[in-house]
C-alpha cells in the first residue's frame, strides 16, 4: 500500500496536495493576522471576511473534496451560499437607513 496517497471515493488525494492546502491556508492566517494589525476603518469587516471566504473556499475544495466532484454537486453548495449572502446583504443595507441616535 502507497503511503503517499489517500483514498477517498472514486479519486486519490496525493500528499502533496496537502501540503499544499496546509501552506495555503498558512499564508492566509499570516494574513489575516497582519490585517488585523492594521486599520481599514470601514473596510476592516470585509477585509476581514474576504480573507475567511478564500480560507472557507481552501478547506471545502481539499478537505471536503468539492474539488473532485461533479457541477451539481458543487452548484447545490454554491447557490445556498449565494442566497444566504443576498439574505444578509438584505438585512446590513437596513443598517443604513437607521436614523443616527443622540446621546444626551
Amino acid at each position: 500500500m502507497g503511503e503517499n496517497v489517500t483514498s477517498c471515493g472514486s479519486h486519490v488525494s496525493s500528499r502533496s496536495s496537502y501540503i499544499v492546502s496546509l501552506l495555503s491556508l498558512l499564508v492566509l492566517t499570516v494574513i489575516t493576522v497582519a490585517a488585523s494589525r492594521l486599520d481599514f476603518g470601514s473596510m476592516n469587516f470585509i477585509i476581514a471576511m474576504l480573507i475567511a471566504t478564500v480560507k472557507a473556499t481552501v478547506v471545502a475544495m481539499f478537505f471536503m473534496h468539492l474539488k473532485y466532484e461533479h457541477t451539481m454537486i458543487r452548484l447545490c453548495l454554491i447557490v445556498p451560499v449565494i442566497l444566504l449572502l443576498i439574505l444578509l446583504g438584505g438585512c446590513f443595507i437596513d443598517i443604513l437607513f437607521r436614523p443616527k441616535l443622540t446621546v444626551w
